[in-house]
């Protein structure tokens, strides 16, 4: 069975062009699947059936998993299925006419305008490391960028006379996005002033953002100076990378953005991905004017 995993791993990254970080949720969800087909049910994965996998989501339900971690197990169980049946390995879809159960959508939480402009004061900018950090923060605000595609970034992938940055997003869609005048200026200064006391003279990378062994900063490494920037600014909510693209698009919106081009620039394939935050915009709205109306 680990072998027909591994060749449904190996189509979703060369053949679909999924992330890295599908393919490590692929593989744990089915490291989890499989593990019970063959040791509690018993089975060859060609002879699974419906009621075999209604068993399996029972069990995550009995270990209290929420349901849109059972919902992604069902897409992650269904598409593997397929495959298989495409590979004919199976003639039957067991999947079929299981329901994806519906997640109740929590509001993605958001910095105010205050915590904003604190985080992005935090950076000491009279160091190299800072001047990365205080352009890692301009421009993921300024562009609404994805950790991975911030990490990502090569030098050659920011035009700072034209005003834009090149990524490539999931699915290996590329996209142009602009970036403002602040996250230029942050971006000049530091290429300037910051990442050549970063470069390493044995390894010449080419990462725009470097750690201090001058080698590119990982996701992991992005995640450690949000959460020390945060501390600085003295943020008391739960500050993650994505807080940051979600303030980004809650801030254009709030302030007259169209749909559609937030959408692009998010690189959202579906526009009602999108949608959840005109609903932030709106019960932002319900706060102040609970807060300020005098009959609210």
């Amino acid at each position: 069975m680990n072998e027909h995993v591994n060749d449904f791993l190996h189509f979703s990254l060369v053949e679909k062009g999924l992330s890295d970080n599908t393919i490590s949720a692929y593989r744990r969800d089915l490291r989890h699947y499989t593990e019970y087909i063959e040791k509690v049910e018993q089975v060859n994965i060609s002879d699974v059936s419906r009621l075999h996998i209604m068993h399996f989501l029972e069990q995550l339900r009995n270990q209290g998993k929420s349901s849109k971690t059972i919902a992604r197990h069902i897409s992650t169980i269904r598409s593997f299925h397929h495959f298989l049946i495409q590979d004919r390995i199976s003639t039957h879809d067991p999947t079929h006419h299981i329901e994806t159960p519906k997640a109740g959508r929590t509001l993605p939480k958001v910095l105010n305008m205050d915590e904003t402009e604190a985080l992005l004061a935090a950076p000491d900018t009279k160091t190299p490391l800072g001047m990365r950090d205080k352009a890692m923060i301009e421009l993921m605000y300024a562009s609404g960028l994805r950790v991975s595609e911030l990490t990502a970034l090569n030098k050659e992938d920011v035009h700072l006379t034209m005003g834009f940055v090149r990524c490539t997003g999931k699915g290996g869609k590329e996209r142009i996005i602009p970036a403002g005048s602040h996250a230029l200026n942050a971006i000049e200064r530091y290429l300037q002033d910051g990442r050549p006391k970063l470069v390493s003279a044995k390894r010449r990378d080419e990462a725009l953002f470097l750690n201090h062994y001058g080698q590119r900063l990982t996701r992991q490494g992005f995640w450690k100076v949000i959460k020390a920037l945060a501390k600085k600014a003295t943020i008391e909510k739960e500050l993650t990378p994505h807080t940051i693209r979600h303030s980004f698009a809650t801030h254009l919106l709030e302030n007259g953005a169209d749909l559609r081009a937030v959408q692009e620039m998010l690189g959202h394939a579906d526009i009602s991905t999108t949608q959840i935050y005109t609903h932030v915009t709106k019960t932002r709205l319900k706060d102040v004017y609970s807060q300020f109306h005098p009959r609210a």
